[in-house]
């Protein structure tokens, strides 16, 4: 589904990423770990094609196509979805009709898709304005849903989320990665259950999404590489005990 290949990114001169690699296959689901500043919403910008990152070495490959220089438009078209960890507010486009344009051609129930997030009131309010860090996340939640993607990316879904909505945030993540969400009409949820395509890519610092979904790998950026693959949990639990500083080793 994603292949990155010795991928460099430098922004403003200063080099962020400095020969990065990553499979994910279709349906896997990964999380990834790092320190602030270590280059973690770079590569997820990187890959969705936001932002004034320049790839100066290294290649994205998505379902097969090399999406590296190709404009953020065309790769949401090609089934890349992104919820940001502060996606900005946006003055006189209402929410209605910001998810009916992820949802493209697709017949969708924005109404209904509303309510699985507890947003149907919030519908026709300008994007993302005066919302809380949580209505915030559902929201991007109900865009990804009428988008449907076959790749998810995922920048700190808990970062800003209370107790309650982290509950609701986590498991419609699961759901939307699990393909339990139907994309429109013409879709059982047993026939979308069965597909099982999305794939996944998760930044988190708390590690509190592992609590809702199910992850098949984990990986450490540190310092703009990649220094260990494991499961995502033990991962987790040596980084709370020890830190980072074990990453610094393996890297010299």
């Amino acid at each position: 589904m994603l292949s990155i290949e010795n991928l460099h990114v430098s922004i403003n001169g200063t080099q962020v990423l400095k020969g990065t690699s990553l499979q994910i296959n279709q349906g896997e689901t990964v999380i990834l770990f790092g320190p602030n500043g270590s280059g973690k919403t770079t590569l997820l910008y990187t890959i969705m094609g936001i932002g004034n990152y320049e790839v100066t070495e290294g290649r994205i490959l998505f379902d097969g196509t090399d999406i590296t220089h190709m404009p953020p438009n065309e790769r949401a078209q090609l089934g890349i979805g992104m919820s940001m960890q502060r996606p900005p507010s946006i003055h006189g486009l209402k929410t209605r009709d910001l998810v009916r344009l992820c949802a493209g051609k697709r017949e969708i129930d924005i109404d209904e898709l509303a309510r699985k997030v507890n947003l149907e009131h919030f519908l026709e309010r300008d994007v993302n304005l005066g919302f809380s860090g949580g209505e915030i996340k559902r929201s991007e939640l109900l865009q990804l849903m009428a988008q449907h993607p076959k790749l998810v990316l995922f920048d700190e879904p808990e970062s800003g989320v209370d107790v309650e909505n982290m509950a609701l945030v986590g498991s419609m993540a699961r759901k939307l990665l699990e393909g339990e969400l139907a994309p429109d009409r013409t879709h059982t949820m047993l026939d979308i259950k069965q597909e099982r395509k999305t794939s996944g890519l998760i930044i988190t610092h708390t590690g509190h999404i592992l609590d809702y979904i199910t992850a098949d790998r984990g990986h450490v950026l540190y310092n703009g590489h990649l220094c260990c693959a494991d499961n995502p949990k033990r991962i987790l639990d040596h980084l709370q005990k020890y830190g980072y500083k074990e990453c610094i080793r393996c890297l010299t």
